[in-house]
């Protein structure tokens, strides 16, 4: 076999450099310099695969003969002829005839292309970047002992030349995957809160409509069947004293429906807007406690909550209500303060507490804390809930963009 001189040898290696410039793909760079490495390593096959970012996998890329190492989505690296040179363990492969060297024919082995296009002859080097192996560049030929090591060495240097564009190629070819995978995952995660808003609406919905059900038809026949039993505690046959605890109990029950049906249609939320809302809801919590906690709204939304879609006034409505309830239910506070901040393209909104705190909030498990992350999550709002920044009480925190949602500044406490 004629190896080319000295001097054809280097016109060939700048004709790859040139060759190489401006080429996008991995195929196009086979193609391109292809004919050019035929000059210095004549090869009835040549192929280039190139390792995957997870080193698991590999894939092929060829030009000549057409096999079916690159007809395959990526392969395990574990199952490519050449693992012991893409994992390191070798620095090259010859072959005289790959056909029958065992080195190629292992169990699990993806070899049947080279018995199949009688790949005899076969070499092999590695593409290394920063010591790092990312890939191999092999050139085949039909005839037997077709390679020598003077070969080997013109191949190492043709590698040289190709392994940082390919190195370059892979990196962009894995950001644009994970590109696309993420804005995928994006669509996917934005498409599943979009049907859990609309879920919510619907739930919301059903919810007020329990609401009048119960203040239409159940709250009147009890207060029908109060008036009766009242009338019958003042006639002269029957003991007043029997019917006396049975009609307290009633009065109870009816005041705990109004209650129920006042959460569940909130409607001076409807009729006058979520401060409003926030605050009759803030006194009137406050004022079953027997008035022993002093309570506030300072409202420095500058009108942002009058422009909010119902349903996510709605749910920011719930979530202050059920921060109220909390801190009045469980935390023993002596003050509540409920503050609303517009703050650049966003709105904060903090409820504020001196009870007796809520310890580690990421062991704290409860529907209460769950529903209003929930909430929170499906308006696209951040939700934070812990300790006052002088450590003491409880502090719920919702960061609401109203224009660009990745603006989080630090809102006051």
């Amino acid at each position: 076999m004629l190896n080319p001189t000295r001097s054809a040898l280097f016109d060939h290696y700048l004709g790859i450099s040139r060759l190489l410039a401006g080429q996008l793909d991995f195929n196009s760079i086979i193609q391109a310099v292809a004919v050019e490495i035929g000059h210095i390593i004549p090869h009835d096959h040549l192929d280039v695969c190139i390792k995957m970012i997870d080193g698991k996998y590999h894939i092929a890329y060829e030009s000549g003969l057409e096999t079916a190492w690159s007809q395959h989505p990526p392969a395990l690296l574990s199952g490519s002829p050449i693992r012991s040179l893409l994992s390191g363990e070798v620095d090259h492969l010859l072959s005289g005839d790959a056909c029958t060297d065992p080195r190629f024919h292992f169990d699990g082995a993806f070899s049947s292309p080279i018995i199949a296009l009688s790949l005899h002859s076969r070499l092999h080097v590695p593409l290394r970047v920063q010591g790092d192996i990312i890939g191999a560049l092999s050139c085949s030929s039909h005839r037997l002992d077709h390679y020598t090591m003077e070969d080997v060495e013109n191949a190492r240097s043709i590698a040289d030349l190709l392994a940082p564009y390919f190195f370059a190629l892979r990196a962009a070819d894995q950001a644009k995957r994970s590109a696309v995978v993420e804005t995928e995952a994006r669509a996917r995660e934005e498409g599943l809160r979009l049907g859990a808003l609309k879920l919510t609406e619907a739930l919301e919905a059903e919810r007020q409509r329990i609401g009048m059900d119960l203040h239409d038809q159940t709250l009147a026949d009890l207060t029908r069947l109060a008036r009766r039993l009242e009338r019958l505690t003042h006639l002269p046959d029957v003991p007043g004293e029997t019917l006396e605890p049975v009609f307290r109990s009633l009065q109870h029950c009816m005041h705990d429906l109004r209650q129920i049906i006042e959460e569940a249609k909130p409607s001076v939320l409807q009729l006058f807007g979520v401060t409003e809302a926030i605050e009759n809801h803030l006194e009137r919590s406050v004022r079953e406690t027997g008035g022993q906690v002093c309570c506030q709204v300072v409202d420095d939304s500058c009108t942002s909550l009058e422009s909010l879609d119902q349903t996510v006034a709605t749910a920011l409505f719930r979530i202050v209500q059920e921060a109220i309830n909390n801190a009045v239910r469980h935390g023993q506070p002596s003050e509540i303060v409920v503050n609303l901040q517009k703050v650049g393209s966003g709105l904060w909104v903090i409820v504020n507490d001196d009870g007796v705190g809520i310890g580690h909030p990421q062991e704290q498990v409860g529907h209460g804390i769950d529903n209003m992350r929930t909430r929170a999550r499906l308006i696209g709002a951040r939700f934070e809930i812990g300790c006052r920044p002088d450590g003491s009480g409880t502090q719920v925190k919702l960061w609401l963009p109203l224009g660009h949602p990745r603006q989080q500044p630090t809102g006051r406490t």
